[in-house]
């Protein structure tokens, strides 16, 4: 049988944007580590569909929960078997697979002191299809230890993108955005700013029948309403001070309606210029607040394809350039899958995943769960 490489891990990464599955082979051999493959998919309309619904209570949570993941555990096999056969890599020579999961409940801290995450996810049935080890669950332990259990990845930020002497931050905006502080002094602090895509996508699926609003171009068409950004600006969470962590537990379609019924005979395209401005706000203000005058703030994850989105970003952080990560080395739609194939090398040689100083957590922690081939 052939023996894995200790350098080779495939990182998985479903995010709340629910737009599909990005996977990355990984090679952490090099002194950089190496991007070897990147595959994606979309999720099948139906499977998108459930995902979206177990955001919130319903009927027979359990039982549709564990198909979901069963379907979702498959979406991730295929787009491991891609990986594979596209970059002539066989499945026994992959240390483990990082496979982050769907998160459909995220409660830090509530109810009893600890609350809880929920990603989910069938590891054991993903080995099965894959043959190769798989790491999971990474957020539930940081939880645990009185943590956010997120942002995990600005650990994997500052060894990508840190840069000595200088103060850089990378903004991930997907289904909700979050930011990582890479201090010139070798400090990290990272925490959600608040909504990212999720609010955007479901408003243009409502209205147009599309998933998202390509390029921004829809929202570019319209105009930002003030009083409904003052509005929704007015949401206690953006102005929480970190750590802090959130979901489609608070900014879903729910939180949109309320904030809209005060606000009547709005053409939907000016909700859309609106939201688009809420996210770029959301993101400005904690980069202005947190940036440590920092003059680079790179951006991965789709949002970084919105092309209104940036152009307002950058308007509302004024000396600071913007751009995608791609200029610091690695492309925007592989920063996420990228960093759980570290968090699962990190997990299976017994280190470290979280920062305390991002988490809250009353400790570094290895994080996740193995599951063997």
């Amino acid at each position: 049988m052939l023996q894995a490489m200790p350098s080779l891990y495939i990182g998985l990464m479903s995010g709340t944007s629910l737009d599909g599955v990005d996977g990355v082979l990984v090679d952490f051999s090099q002194e950089k580590m190496v991007v070897i493959g990147h595959e994606s998919a979309p999720l099948a309309p139906d499977l998108r569909a459930e995902l979206l619904a177990l955001n919130t209570p319903g009927p027979n949570e359990l039982h549709r929960a564990a198909l979901a993941g069963n379907a979702l555990a498959r979406a991730y096999a295929s787009v491991v078997q891609r990986l594979l056969k596209h970059s002539g890599v066989p499945a026994g020579a992959v240390r483990a697979i990082g496979a982050h999961g769907q998160t459909v409940r995220h409660r830090p801290q509530e109810f009893d002191g600890t609350g809880y995450t929920l990603q989910l996810n069938n590891p054991s049935l993903l080995a099965e299809c894959t043959g190769i080890p798989v790491v999971a669950d990474f957020r539930s332990r940081d939880v645990a230890a009185g943590g956010q259990g997120a942002p995990l990845v600005p650990a994997f930020h500052r060894g990508v993108f840190g840069r000595t002497g200088e103060t850089v931050l990378v903004l991930n905006i997907g289904g909700i955005s979050n930011l990582s502080v890479l201090g010139a002094d070798g400090s990290v602090a990272g925490f959600d700013c608040g909504p990212g895509n999720a609010l955007m996508d479901h408003w243009c699926q409502l209205h147009t029948g599309q998933a998202f609003d390509k390029n921004g171009d829809w929202a570019a068409q319209g105009q930002v309403l003030p009083d409904l950004l003052a509005t929704l600006l007015q949401e206690p969470f953006l102005r929480q001070p970190p750590p802090k962590s959130t979901g489609r537990d608070l900014f879903n379609p729910t939180w949109l309606s309320d904030a809209l019924a005060a606000h009547s005979g709005i053409r939907p395209v000016d909700v859309q210029a609106t939201l688009t401005e809420l996210t770029a706000s959301a993101c400005a203000m904690s980069a202005i607040s947190h940036g440590k005058n920092s003059k680079t703030l790179a951006v991965c994850g789709g949002g970084a394809l919105n092309t209104q989105l940036m152009r307002r970003l950058q308007a509302l952080t004024p000396g600071i350039s913007v751009a995608p990560t791609d200029t610091l080395g690695l492309p925007a739609l592989q920063v996420e899958a990228a960093a759980f194939a570290w968090l699962a090398r990190q997990t299976v040689q017994g280190q470290t995943g979280n920062l305390q100083s991002v988490t809250g957590a009353r400790g570094a922690r290895v994080l996740g769960a193995v599951y063997p081939a």
